[in-house]
């Protein structure tokens, strides 16, 4: 039985739900990532004891689920496009824009099916913007492509800002220390599109440089779809 059909146990002394449990879990997760989430923490910032939460959760994975699915109702759109490529370019920014109120968020993406039901509203919306376009097995493929684009750029992005964290320098702070031994590298001549790319491309910032990844991934759906 899953965690999402699993019933409740009766309320005691210490008023305690899921729903309480999972907003624990998710605040300590935001200060500190998915490391800083035990039972125990939990229980701790909930005046409760830690065996009190095992009536709710059987093991720290199914908090996980849990969570993944609360921050994935962030994710769903108000309204519906009718447009494929417009509903999936507003969920590919919104689930972005979670990830980055929720860093710990891209630790959980791209593995198994997500089977709560703001994870599960989620999966239908990406199908349903592309249902009828093609047959279902090209649907899911598409589908899945567009995800994992989402998910490598958000990952990507994420650690980015966590290097940042952990060293104190900030993207141009370290593009600044790390010159000299560029330049030494590039002057060497053996990598001379590297250096082209140094020296000539333009610096776009992460959120460009997302929507513009996306838009291509899109148009490769397209000519996808598009295909007899």
């Amino acid at each position: 039985m899953t965690v999402w059909d699993r019933p409740e146990p009766p309320t005691r002394p210490v008023p305690l739900d899921r729903e309480r449990i999972v907003a624990a879990a998710v605040a300590l997760a935001d200060e500190g990532g998915l490391e800083a989430v035990s039972l125990r923490k939990v229980a701790a910032r909930l005046n409760a004891g830690p065996m009190r939460l095992y009536g709710y959760i059987s093991t720290k994975e199914e908090l996980f689920d849990l969570m993944l699915d609360e921050v994935q109702a962030e994710i769903l759109p108000g309204r519906h496009s009718g447009d494929w490529r417009e509903t999936l370019r507003t969920l590919a920014h919104r689930t972005r824009q979670a990830a980055l109120r929720h860093p710990w968020l891209a630790d959980l993406l791209g593995g198994r099916p997500s089977l709560g039901p703001n994870g599960l509203a989620v999966t239908e919306a990406k199908l349903a913007a592309l249902d009828g376009l093609a047959d279902i097995d090209t649907v899911m493929r598409a589908a899945e492509t567009v995800s994992a684009y989402v998910t490598g750029a958000i990952r990507r992005e994420l650690a980015d800002l966590r290097a940042e964290r952990a060293t104190g320098l900030s993207k141009r702070d370290w593009q600044r220390a790390s010159g000299p031994h560029v330049t030494r590298m590039l002057a060497t001549g053996r990598f001379p599109t590297l250096a082209k790319a140094v020296h000539d491309g333009t610096d776009v910032d992460a959120e460009a440089s997302f929507a513009t990844g996306l838009d291509w991934v899109l148009d490769a759906v397209a000519a996808g779809l598009a295909r007899p």
